[in-house]
């Protein structure tokens, strides 16, 4: 091995042909989702009117391990995968440490974000059975970008609801999606039943992710013979899609000749954290590895650190189905943070239960932290990255600042899940002094998690 090589690439015949999927191999099997009416466990069939069908069979597949990756996503994959695993030499030295520090670098894809390893699948599985149109939410955009581009290479009508908040502090994102063809609207808007009932209980409200995919599946449910939902984080399949990152890194880090103790990867509903960290968890619980596994959080949208493990919906608005996960409450309005894709109340049904079980660990990190964080970052390896992704690196910064007060040479890998060129507005509030830090009330968390009981 070359000690000094920087970035570490996988030819195309290298890129994976299969997704893994953890369900399979986790001692205690997720909790069913329920029908919110009548309360009992849902089967593939009960998801269909809403999800597509192969998606719908992928979220509660607990028997297979691995789901081959269709021949035409895969080469749709091609356009830029594998994406890069890079070594941290200049945040090592910016930081004095010994630790070996390594990215999965995400933000090379051409919508800038890791969120199109998932879009890819969904808007082909979509297309496939017939579907004409899709709808769904984004925070910051990313994911609504990722799907946008895919619906457009597959032929397919995009309806995006975009959180108000990140419509009016990230217009770029807006554009390109527009640029790909899709019809974006600010989330809570009056176009759904959802989004009038949250403006007249609250005009001013800004959104969140809950209300923009509450008049998302509004939306799909008009017409579900012709529309489906789909998805960005939270739900079982997009973790699925997602593990192509960590099944390149398992590689790519052989290549380097080291295996990490460390992995980290930022949190929103889990989508990022799954898919860098399930492939290398396996070998945690089917041969005793040790590797920890670390979730960053927002300081102020804690439900990993500060929420409760119990069934709720997705949703502000009760649409969706009662899922078992770590939640703030469904009602819980996140403050107005600059990494909009984090702001979501709950955590997925996979993440939930393997943090219930110990096999993974969460940090919370206040907002100026994380963009000191992110300068750093960007000043010593160049690349500016997403308010989301330097949750990730303020984490890693912490990891690697222990091993120089310990001396240990840790290897520690996180997910660059994407470029923040389109957020710098962000940093300029930043640079300028007006970024402020938020936590939770936790009187609001009580309050909100207090009604939980109510729907069960």
């Amino acid at each position: 091995m070359n000690m000094q090589q920087k970035r570490f690439f996988l030819s195309e015949n290298e890129i994976p042909t299969q997704w893994y999927n953890i369900q399979a191999d986790m001692v205690n099997k997720p909790l069913p989702p329920l029908n919110p009416k009548t309360k009992k466990p849902m089967k593939p069939e009960d998801l269909f009117p809403l999800f597509s069908e192969e998606a719908s069979r992928q979220e509660l597949d607990q028997e297979h391990a691995w789901i081959d990756i269709p021949e035409e996503v895969r080469d749709l994959y091609k356009n830029y995968r594998s994406t890069p695993l890079v070594r941290a030499y200049g945040l090592e030295k910016a930081l004095g440490t010994p630790a070996h520090i390594y990215f999965k670098n995400e933000s090379v894809s051409p919508v800038g974000s890791h969120k199109l390893n998932s879009a890819l699948p969904q808007a082909y599985y979509c297309k496939k059975q017939g579907v004409t149109n899709v709808t769904t939410e984004t925070g910051a955009g990313q994911w609504g970008c990722a799907l946008s581009y895919s619906a457009k290479v597959f032929g397919l009508e995009a309806a995006v609801y975009q959180v108000k908040i990140s419509y009016n502090q990230k217009p770029y994102r807006r554009l390109v999606m527009q640029t790909y063809g899709a019809q974006v609207t600010p989330s809570p808007s009056m176009s759904t039943r959802a989004g009038k009932d949250i403006l007249t209980h609250d005009p001013n409200n800004q959104g969140s992710l809950g209300t923009a995919i509450s008049e998302a599946v509004e939306l799909a449910m008009t017409t579900p013979e012709k529309c489906k939902y789909t998805l960005g984080s939270v739900m079982s399949h997009v973790s699925l899609h997602q593990t192509i990152i960590g099944l390149e890194a398992e590689k790519q880090m052989e290549m380097a000749g080291e295996y990490p103790d460390i992995v980290i990867g930022c949190f929103g509903g889990g989508s990022n954290f799954a898919g860098i960290s399930f492939p290398f968890m396996r070998h945690n619980i089917l041969e005793g590895k040790k590797t920890r596994f670390i979730a960053a959080e927002p300081a102020s949208c804690p439900k990993l650190t500060h929420g409760v493990f119990q069934y709720d919906f997705g949703d502000v608005a009760g649409y969706t189905p009662l899922l078992p996960m770590f939640t703030l409450g469904h009602n819980f309005m996140p403050a107005n943070i600059h990494a909009g894709g984090l702001r979501y109340h709950g955590a997925g049904v996979i993440v939930s239960q393997l943090l219930k079980d110990g096999y993974m660990e969460a940090e919370d990190i206040r907002q100026t932290e994380m963009f000191k964080a992110g300068i750093l970052f960007s000043r010593a390896e160049g690349i500016i990255p997403a308010p989301e992704s330097c949750h990730a690196i303020a984490s890693a910064i912490r990891h690697a600042n222990i091993c120089k007060e310990t001396g240990e040479e840790k290897v520690i890998l996180f997910n660059l899940t994407g470029h923040g060129l389109m957020d710098m507005s962000a940093y300029d509030q930043y640079l300028s002094g007006s970024i402020q830090d938020f936590e939770v009330n936790e009187e609001d968390v009580k309050r909100n998690i207090d009604a939980l009981e109510k729907i069960l």
